[in-house]
């Protein structure tokens, strides 16, 4: 498994707008500037947050994009699970995948199971609010 720019982008959003709320709605241009990321690509990802009730956004004069769930509600799985194709680590575990033939039989895939569903716990434990408020004390144990 391997977060691609989208998952880790879509973070680095959410920690911004977290960071920066207010009762008014934050430019994406601003977010773009502080984090360095193209404007462009930003659009799309926030088009997955705003689709999937993450966001909300407001066109023209005063307009951007504000939370609309407190970051305490919004968990890193779930926004990993949003941008990324798959966090299973191995293809029999996607969502839509076929049915194996040889599942019954396997000898590895409840050891795969079991890691994808450590990393599923793992990102569920820790919300955008967690992520906000970890400066450099994040910690990293099951």
């Amino acid at each position: 498994m391997l977060i691609s720019t989208k998952g880790r982008y879509a973070l680095r959003i959410l920690i911004d707008m977290a960071e920066h709320q207010s009762d008014s709605y934050i430019p994406l241009k601003d977010v773009a500037a502080r984090q360095e990321i193209s404007e462009k690509y930003l659009e799309t990802i926030v088009k997955l947050l705003v689709k999937d009730g993450i966001l909300v956004g407001l066109r023209g004069k005063g307009g951007g994009y504000r939370l609309k769930k407190a970051p305490g509600q919004i968990t890193v799985g779930h926004i990993l699970r949003l941008t990324e194709d798959s966090l299973a680590p191995v293809s029999c575990l996607q969502a839509n995948a076929a049915a194996c033939e040889r599942a019954a039989a396997c000898r590895t895939l409840p050891m795969w199971k079991g890691l994808y569903d450590l990393i599923n716990e793992y990102l569920n434990k820790y919300t955008l609010e967690d992520l906000v408020q970890s400066g450099d004390n994040f910690d990293y144990v099951i």
